[in-house]
């Protein structure tokens, strides 16, 4: 039997995700500076980068990947940031995912199924994919 988390630390992560999505990178860096892990996950297996991406938050996501958090992890459902970010049409995310060495094929759907689906020629070619 697992104990309940404790709404202290809750809060904490509730906090730390809304600043992922809000895009205020100075205190999310402190905050992973300080000790929170950069691969910190929801209950939906999202990550401060995948929340950051999904939200149009470039400078986020290259704070969030110095510190070590990973390009490519996957959800629960199996996207990833740079699926979401081509998902939501946010080329900045996109580059900062790729320069943080995200791979355009990773997840289910990938960021390439994603740009064939949306018809993004120009993301085709950027990744380098037929």
């Amino acid at each position: 039997m697992s104990e309940a988390p404790d709404p202290e630390v809750v809060e904490l992560a509730t906090k730390i995700f809304d600043l992922a999505r809000r895009g205020e990178t100075e205190a999310l860096a402190a905050y992973v500076d300080a000790g929170v892990p950069a691969n910190l996950t929801n209950d939906r297996g999202d990550t401060l980068v995948m929340l950051a991406a999904y939200h149009g938050q470039a400078d986020a996501v290259r704070a969030l990947l110095e510190r070590g958090a990973e390009a490519d992890r996957a959800n629960d459902r199996g996207q990833t940031p740079l699926a979401g970010a081509v998902f939501k049409g946010e080329a900045e995310v996109i580059r900062a995912l790729l320069d943080g060495g995200a791979d355009p094929a990773a997840g289910t759907p990938s960021a390439i199924d994603t740009a064939k689906m949306f018809a993004r020629t120009d993301l085709l070619e950027l990744f380098g994919a037929p």
